[in-house]
């Protein structure tokens, strides 16, 4: 489910918050000089809380997407050319057309390779010099493949 968050919809949940934290907040104060105030605080404290909540998903989400993605990492080595990505750990390998690469996210600390919806495979970093990894920059940007996150 969190996958398929988009950052607007994502955003949303923010602004949604801010305004109910700010509401519950004014409502909060203003419950305070009238005698009915008693009645509603706890209303205006729950619309706090959730606006606080709300406004926390967002970063929530992103940190468990980064987290799962790492996993799709192959501690190993990795052979990147023209035609395909392989990847190699001890005995296992396997490999990815760059054909079937529908597109590749770009992170601060990896590239996410999708083929069709799914991650396939997530292409580290730390494991290339710079030259390398500006020059895989540089060919995913050239056939369309690379997209911000």
């Amino acid at each position: 489910m969190a996958a398929a968050l988009s950052s607007v919809r994502l955003r949303k949940y923010g602004y949604i918050g801010a305004v109910l934290a700010v509401v519950g907040a004014i409502g909060f104060a203003a419950s305070r000089g009238f005698a009915w105030g008693d009645k509603i605080s706890p209303l205006c404290g729950a619309m706090v809380v959730g606006g606080l909540l709300s406004m926390l998903y967002s970063p929530w989400v992103r940190l468990r997407a980064r987290r799962r993605s790492s996993r799709y990492a192959v501690e190993g080595a990795y052979d990147i050319t023209d035609d395909n990505i392989m990847m190699r750990s001890g005995s296992e390998s396997g490999g990815i057309a760059w054909d079937g690469v529908a597109q590749v996210r770009d992170t601060p600390e990896f590239w996410i390779v999708y083929v069709g919806r799914m991650p396939a495979t997530v292409i580290p970093r730390r494991l290339m010099s710079a030259e390398d990894a500006e020059t895989l920059r540089a060919y995913m940007a050239k056939r369309g493949l690379l997209q911000r996150r």
